[in-house]
């Protein structure tokens, strides 16, 4: 580790010295590539710092304990001792979780879908609700929240949505959401105050980058049709919808948000791009899917991972056995103390195998 961390140091000097170099300071491209570099690796340098600063402080006090002393100073020294070693301590455990792999997908944009499942309209309600909530919680973090798509109910519900985050590190904050969410309420309808249960399917996906994923046009089956459903002047009036049909594997996408054809057939194949990088990326990860199964949330859509408890006001995350009694502040998205708690299990799982 410390070899890899020496490596880093030395790195981030050259970096430096380059940014007063005055022709990469003119070339706005390079610049931004070194910027970025920094960016990554600067975290790392500085903790590995610290680290090395409580080392020679621990060094130093144990030289001048061996030398003797009166009472008074032997204290302070052992004050010291103890207090660097708990700084060494806690640097390195910090530096094992700088130094994990990152996931390349974590810095991306994300596209969600939100699905009804076993419940009827009580499901396609509930999918409402959690469309509400990761609109709110997108908000609370800075990301934008775009709508690619809805099939809408008669009582404001969806049997299914989906919409674009978008914002720097999206990807990272939502991709343990991915499986069956699990609500347990008394629906508005139910005149004896039963509690139902139903399920919802989100499906978290990174957005594809143009590099990664070319389509051959030849591909693609493009369909107008008029948009359907609740509200919108333009509604049911001009063949705006597309529905993009990837030939080679079946695949069909709509969307059907926008006034304009165009707009509608960009976030089309955006969508489309995105889900058939999700299918390259699973065909890759089955290769491994044992180093998988260790990670917090895999991912799998018939994964129950999580549970809202109206009459108690409890949300329960199955993966890592959390639970929270404030469901009202959770469906209005505040969400960080359990997105948190997840990313620190997934880093302990990694770092349990390191």
């Amino acid at each position: 580790m410390f070899d890899k961390l020496d490596v880093f140091e030395k790195r981030a000097e050259e970096l430096n010295q380059k940014l007063f170099d005055p022709e990469i300071a003119a070339n706005a491209e390079q610049y931004a590539a070194i910027m970025k570099e920094l960016s990554e690796i600067e975290p790392i340098v500085e903790k590995y710092r610290e680290y090395k600063t409580a080392v020679r402080d621990e060094a130093d006090a144990k030289l001048m304990l061996a030398e003797g002393g009166d009472e008074e100073l032997k204290a302070m020294l052992n004050e010291e001792l103890r207090r660097s070693g708990e700084e060494i301590k806690r640097c390195g455990e910090e530096l094992k979780i700088l130094l994990l792999p990152k996931d390349p997908n974590d810095e991306r944009n994300v596209i969600m879908e939100i699905r009804a499942g076993a419940g009827g309209e009580e499901a396609a309600l509930f999918v409402a609700a959690l469309f509400r909530m990761y609109s709110m919680y997108a908000e609370k973090r800075g990301f934008k929240t775009d709508l690619i798509g809805a099939n809408e109910t008669g009582l404001g519900g969806y049997r299914e949505i989906s919409f674009i985050v978008n914002g720097n590190g999206a990807f990272s904050r939502l991709k343990f959401e991915s499986g069956v969410h699990r609500v347990q309420r008394v629906p508005d309808t139910e005149s004896q105050g039963r509690i139902h249960t139903s399920t919802v399917t989100v499906a978290v996906l990174p957005e594809a980058k143009e590099v990664e994923l070319e389509i051959d046009p030849k591909d693609l089956k493009i369909d107008t049709f008029r948009s359907s459903g609740a509200g919108g002047q333009h509604i049911n009036k001009t063949s705006s919808a597309i529905r993009i049909t990837h030939l080679p594997t079946g695949m069909v996408v709509e969307c059907q948000d926008e006034r304009s054809q165009f707009k509608n057939r960009d976030k089309a194949l955006r969508v489309l791009k995105s889900r058939l990088l999700s299918e390259k990326q699973q065909a890759q990860s089955d290769a491994i899917a044992a180093e998988r199964k260790a990670q917090v949330g895999t991912g799998e859509r018939n994964e129950r991972i999580r549970t809202y408890n109206f009459p108690q006001s409890r949300v329960t995350d199955h993966r890592i056995g959390l639970t929270l009694y404030k469901l009202d502040a959770v469906m209005n998205g505040d969400l960080d103390e359990i997105i948190d708690a997840l990313i620190t299990a997934d880093r302990s799982a990694k770092l349990t195998k390191e």
